[in-house]
């Protein structure tokens, strides 16, 4: 049984991480979140010890480790994007493995610097790349892997989570704390594509607004119109009258992947392999965080160019 401490107790990810610890026979010791909604821990450890100082949880640790070696195996990193790499740098500093959320940390130059604490403290770091362990999108990298014919793919990937007004209000929507909308709900998907389909070689940005990013990915084996979007008014008028919240599409040369499904026990997947060693690791979701990282750093350039079809259907009321 290892020990785990998880740091973002009240946010929206963490019960999946919960219920994984507890699906794979281990046992969440310590937990942090500066907010007190947490009543979600007592259906999983109610013996688990709550802090909301960092300053407390850090000593409480700390504590552990020093007595007896009973310290903690792994820390789970649930926190707002931006403090991922200072929680991931504690975990190592502890003597302990990071398990971090996405996206890993914001910029690609973060990866450098944690790769040489990782060295020097004999510790990894894991990243929840949960797509890659998707039932569809493991058949579709196992169907492109096992074409012999050299071609380039058409793909339009649309992704529609419908938010309501705090997510401006909260951290989520403040691009230095998120990262933005193609960074928060978009570098799984990102990952997954450059996984399957080889390097990028040209990124544009058609739009980019809070709430929504659409733009034009080359990789080395697909070209890729997305689209994504946490305004309801972008659902199409099907999901709308089926009161769905969100909406996913994929498009492979004009054959639909689904994946809408599927999702519920990524986590505890994600979490078997890590403990047995097979985890995803920093250079392998460096990649996504390029990407994101240089749409970021791009100009919208409108309706030009490989946009996405959703682009010519935004609704302004």
């Amino acid at each position: 049984m290892k020990k785990f401490a998880l740091i973002g107790l009240a946010g929206y990810i963490a019960p999946r991480h919960l219920k994984a610890i507890r699906d794979t026979g281990n046992v969440l010791v310590a937990a942090l979140d500066p907010h007190d909604s947490v009543g979600i821990i007592d259906s999983y450890f109610p013996g688990a010890h709550f802090f909301t100082e960092f300053e407390r949880f850090d000593r409480h640790l700390e504590k552990l480790r020093r007595q007896n070696g009973e310290g903690i195996d792994y820390v789970t990193v649930c926190s707002p994007n931006y403090l991922h790499d200072a929680h991931m740098r504690f975990a190592l500093r502890l003597q302990a493995d990071a398990i971090c959320e996405k996206p890993l940390v914001l910029n690609p130059w973060n990866i450098d610097a944690l790769e040489e604490i990782a060295h020097e403290s004999q510790r990894n770091v894991w990243a929840i790349l949960q797509l890659r362990l998707h039932p569809a999108i493991v058949e579709l990298k196992r169907q492109m892997d096992g074409l012999t014919q050299e071609k380039k793919h058409d793909i339009d990937i649309a992704y529609i989570t419908s938010r309501g007004r705090w997510y401006g209000v909260s951290w989520k929507g403040d691009l230095a704390k998120s990262g933005g909308v193609a960074t928060n709900i978009g570098v799984h998907f990102f990952d997954a594509l450059r996984w399957i389909f080889g390097k990028l070689q040209y990124n544009v940005l058609h739009l980019d607004d809070p709430l929504k990013a659409a733009g034009f990915l080359e990789f080395e084996r697909a070209r890729v119109r997305w689209f994504l979007s946490t305004d309801e008014k972008d659902l199409p008028d099907t999901q709308e009258s089926q009161e769905m919240r969100s909406y996913r599409s994929m498009s492979v040369d004009g054959t639909e992947v689904s994946f809408s499904q599927g999702f519920t026990d990524l986590h505890t997947t994600s979490y078997e392999e890590i403990l047995n060693g097979r985890g995803f690791t920093m250079q392998d979701a460096k990649p996504a965080i390029e990407i994101v990282s240089a749409i970021r750093r791009s100009k919208p350039i409108g309706l030009k160019g490989e946009y996405h079809p959703l682009m010519r259907l935004l609704k302004t009321s």
